[in-house]
């Protein structure tokens, strides 16, 4: 009785306007047939909410995933060293006890500069990225990018998929690879002693201040061939050149917390391209994952028969690339959605 390109795009629609339900998605339909008509065929006029959950439950989520990254490289362009950062987001209560479902992991792929999301990636639980990461990198073009990932990204096979693609990597170091986080440790450990004399280096700081805070980063990179073949002696990481630390100290109302991370890299070892790729990392959790917590109330979403949880993060990731992109009005995301619900006109463009 209807046609898909119908359904999607008042899903689409009824998203950006702020629905996140499938009756408050086919009640928007129904407030807005008149508009969208001029555009649409809608031959038997809205569907019923059913009907936008099972299609949503059937469609098969890998190939609305390949056309959301189509679409994507299609409307962006990547620039030279922008970061790319990969990591996962458990939708929480996409679980289903009674039909023995957990919830839906994801992984996303999230450039910087552009602010928008290049794809996504369901995975059968935070231990299986490790086989996926390397399977989105292949739907990507990174080339000339830096990609960034957490410490369970950092893997061979992983650096050598980003090396293959013509990108760079910087990877956290952490306990899940004991052996490279004493290597890193103990070499800057004793480059720090010596004061790094006749050792290859750099340095950077970044001192930020506001709310009562001031909070003050300090990056160290080492490239000194001798101590990356050291590292690297085994050869499992294609294209290392440098090694970095950082260490942040947080004064808020007297009280002091510091923090020490370890990094490796294939960039060359300057110390502001290096804090650039660090900085910009935490881009995926602040300007997507948190708002699609706040803006879109993705955590507390309860659809999640067949295929729907992984089907709407992407109708979700659709809009919020949309909402970033409409720059007329100087809002935050939830104020746009707001005003394209309000206003046909904004909707539209």
């Amino acid at each position: 009785k209807h046609r898909l390109i119908d359904i999607m795009a008042i899903t689409l629609c009824a998203v950006i306007c702020g629905a996140n339900a499938w009756t408050e998605i086919e009640e928007f339909g129904e407030t807005k047939e008149q508009w969208l008509r001029t555009f649409l065929e809608l031959p038997n006029g809205i569907p019923s909410h059913d009907t936008f959950a099972r299609v949503f439950s059937l469609l098969d989520p890998n190939e609305f995933q390949s056309a959301f990254i189509n679409w994507v490289g299609e409307v962006v362009d990547l620039t030279d060293q922008e970061v790319v950062a990969i990591d996962g987001k458990t939708l929480r209560r996409s679980h289903d006890k009674r039909r023995g479902k957990a919830a839906v992991h994801m992984i996303s792929a999230w450039a910087e500069e552009n602010r928008v999301v290049l794809g996504q990636m369901e995975v059968d639980g935070k231990s299986n990225e490790i086989t996926a990461i390397p399977e989105l990198l292949q739907l990507l073009e990174i080339h000339g990018c830096i990609v960034t990932i957490d410490a369970m990204g950092c893997q061979s096979d992983i650096a050598t998929e980003i090396i293959e693609r013509e990108a760079d990597y910087v990877l956290a170091v952490k306990k899940n690879q004991k052996k490279l986080l004493q290597d890193v440790r103990d070499t800057f450990e004793m480059a720090q002693k010596d004061h790094y004399r006749d050792i290859q280096h750099d340095h950077h700081v970044e001192v930020n201040k506001g709310h009562g805070r001031v909070e003050t980063r300090r990056y160290w990179t080492i490239s000194e061939p001798e101590y990356i073949d050291y590292i690297n002696r085994d050869g499992r990481w294609p294209g290392l050149q440098s090694m970095g630390i950082v260490q942040s100290e947080r004064r808020v109302e007297g009280k002091r917390e510091r923090e020490t991370r370890y990094f490796i890299s294939s960039l060359d070892g300057v110390a502001v391209t290096f804090a650039h790729a660090v900085r910009g990392h935490w881009g995926i959790e602040n300007r997507l994952h948190w708002v699609l917590d706040i803006a879109f109330r993705e955590d507390e979403s309860r659809i999640r028969h067949g295929h729907s949880a992984q089907n709407m993060a992407t109708v979700r990731h659709m809009a919020l690339n949309m909402l970033r992109h409409e720059t007329s009005v100087r809002k935050g995301i939830k104020t746009k959605r707001m005003k394209a619900g309000w206003s046909e006109r904004y909707l539209l463009r």
